[in-house]
């Protein structure tokens, strides 16, 4: 197969956004530039990289390794498995050694590159279907699965082992020992591979000794690097040297791969006027404002356009792990909202030990699949490899302008949800409280050299974008429904509907049939709603219930009475012809041919027409506050 075609074939099956088939070219482009080998010369490689990139300037490693900088969401890990299926298809490499900064990041990866799960990388990947890449882990690599380099039948297949920093360097002594399956250390034989490929995640935190170390000692044909942020880390940060595409997260807000981002204030609100303390209720008090107005967005966005349900949650920035504990405290508190967030927040930084520490793990990784978590405080426990899509909140508090705007602060929130942007402005938005330094964040965020740039401000008062009322959304039903079903129609207090059925299984069964005859008989009738009583009709949905409600009438205990589904069906469909009125379908038909042409005409009576006079006010309006002044002109 053609490198071409191999390229285009993993585009679409991976189906990769067009930061990351840039990347895949610029990859495939290298290596027909340079030569794929252990012992090729890493100065000519570099010469031969320079005539088409100059953006490279060096290497920074003893082996020739590219930096791909990608902004946080835009698919990091699926570009690692876009790379490793190329490199195998197209026969250059078939060991390939991932390294992650950190136990998150490498639970998150080995989760990624495992068959059958969510996010799994090669999903699509045609040739990985039957026999899927070999997985090796650093809690694994002693079974000997990557050394004997297939499956139990013989069958080549990729070899990925996924490892991280610590295991490498304080599990040393088992790694780098002599292991007698193979006659040599793992770590020598990874080393010795002629063609291991060294993908390195959050490439970033590889800069320091321990890092630097660990990478150098394997000896890759080529790395791999993926960062959103191409900068060492430290008080002397500097830029990488070796960075051969640049997708930024302004780039990504652009194209719609992330959510937009929104800093958020109380409408005429001036941070001088209160104390410290108070400030911060304040911050809090309007992110729970914030939070419950797109719980409920949410909601009702997923009602109407049959998508799974969304459960966000707010993250709080604290300062350090005392005052963590003492927000979790004030939120959890009677007084504030009621007591309804007590159980309701997690606190995960450095003070977090134990069986705490575990519970909190396991409820971050539940995020996205549960509700019963609405606020998590951190410190500065999660950076990168922390990967949710519910993060709609954000409030930092006691932080710069410059803080809030971190990659790493906004990045966790940014992931869209259902994967591309909806439309909806609530759902594709990320919003940020920043009361205190609310025009320093603007003014930052401005600067043409910012990361981001906000595109929307959103006042939290009683006539601003959100309201201090809260939000709830209420299920409303017809009279017909909740009297057949039990269901609420959202009565008021001292409004009691009269129930058609007296047990909740009949109610259950009316349900069934009501959901049925809405959603599907409704369409297919063809001569009306009156055809639901015709017997026909009325033993399809009867047949319908009953299998449904099978196993509910299944599980009940001995003596529990059975419910006639046959006359609850007759009930509803009598109820639902006697209270349904039927609009007809209207069809205009022409009685005779109908024909049409076009009749050239002059305008009369322009001179009658009156012409508006020129305004006599020059607008200005300020580019950074969008305040407008108006100037009269003298004449």
């Amino acid at each position: 197969m053609s490198g071409d075609r191999i390229l285009r074939q993993i585009k679409a099956r991976l189906s990769l956004r067009p930061p990351q088939a840039d990347s895949l070219d610029i990859l495939d482009d290298i290596l027909e530039r340079t030569e794929f080998d252990k012992h090729a010369d890493p100065v000519a490689a570099l010469a031969a990289i320079q005539a088409s990139w100059p953006s490279v300037s060096d290497f920074e490693r003893d082996f020739p390794s590219l930096c791909f900088a990608l902004a946080t969401g835009v698919g990091k890990t699926r570009l690692m498995g876009a790379f490793i299926s190329y490199l195998y298809l197209s026969g250059r490499s078939r060991n390939f050694f991932v390294l992650a900064p950190n136990t998150t990041i490498y639970d998150k990866l080995i989760g990624d590159f495992t068959p059958n799960t969510e996010k799994y990388v090669f999903k699509g990947i045609a040739e990985f279907a039957q026999i899927p890449p070999i997985l090796v882990t650093g809690d694994t690599w002693d079974q000997g699965r990557g050394v004997r380099g297939g499956d139990l039948f013989g069958k080549e297949t990729p070899i990925v082992n996924i490892f991280n920093v610590d295991k490498i360097n304080k599990d040393a002594g088992r790694i780098k020992k002599l292991h007698e399956y193979i006659g040599q250390s793992y770590f020598d034989y990874l080393a010795e591979l002629p063609d291991l490929v060294l993908l390195m995640d959050e490439a970033h935190r590889y800069r320091g000794k321990a890092g630097w170390r660990a990478v150098g000692e394997l000896h890759p044909v080529i790395g791999l690097e993926l960062t959103a942020t191409p900068r060492s880390v430290g008080a002397r940060s500097e830029r990488f040297k070796n960075v051969i595409f640049d997708y930024s997260l302004g780039q990504a807000m652009a194209d719609g791969f992330v959510k937009e981002p929104a800093v958020a204030t109380r409408e005429d609100f001036r941070a001088d006027s209160v104390t410290p303390d108070q400030l911060e209720r304040i911050k809090l008090e309007d992110g729970i404002h914030c939070h419950e107005n797109v719980k409920a967005e949410l909601d009702i966005y997923a009602r109407q356009s049959g998508r799974p349900k969304v459960h966000p949650f707010m993250l709080v920035v604290a300062q350090d792990t005392t005052h963590a504990e003492a927000l979790r405290q004030a939120i959890e508190a009677d007084d504030f909202f009621g007591g309804r967030y007590k159980g309701r927040v997690i606190r995960v930084d450095s003070a977090t030990r134990g069986e705490e520490s575990e519970e909190a793990t396991a409820r971050l990784l539940a995020l996205e699949h549960e509700d019963q978590t609405d606020v998590v405080i951190h410190v500065n426990k999660l950076k990168e490899g922390w990967d949710v899509r519910n993060l709609y909140t954000i409030v930092p508090l006691r932080a710069s302008a410059s803080d809030i705007l971190t990659e790493q602060t906004l990045g966790r929130g940014l992931r869209l949800p259902y994967g591309v942007r909806t439309g909806v402005e609530a759902v594709d938005t990320l919003t940020v409280i920043a009361h205190d330094r609310f025009d320093e964040v603007i003014k930052a965020a401005r600067d043409p050299n910012s990361i981001i740039a906000i595109r929307k401000l959103v006042t939290v008062g009683a006539h601003g974008d959100v309201s201090p009322e809260g939000a709830t959304v209420l299920d409303s039903r017809s009279c017909m429904e909740t009297a057949l079903t039990g269901q609420s129609g959202g009565f008021g207090e001292g409004e009691q509907p009269t129930y058609t059925f007296e047990t909740q299984e009949e109610r259950k069964a009316a349900d069934f049939a009501l959901r049925l005859i809405q959603d599907r008989y409704e369409r297919e009738l063809k001569k009306g709603i009156h055809q639901l009583n015709e017997p026909e009709v009325k033993a399809r949905i009867t047949a319908e219930v009953t299998a449904a409600m099978t196993p509910s009438q299944g599980s009940l205990e001995l003596g529990a009475p059975v419910v006639d589904v046959a006359k609850v069906v007759d009930i509803v469909t009598a109820k639902v012809t006697e209270l349904t009125i039927e609009i007809p379908e209207i069809v205009v038909l022409p009685t005779r041919e109908v024909t049409f042409g076009y009749h050239d005409f002059d305008l009369q009576g322009l001179e009658s027409i009156a012409r508006q006079p020129v305004s006599n006010q020059i607008m200005v309006q300020r580019l950074r506050d969008d305040a407008r002044t108006y100037l009269a002109l003298r004449r």
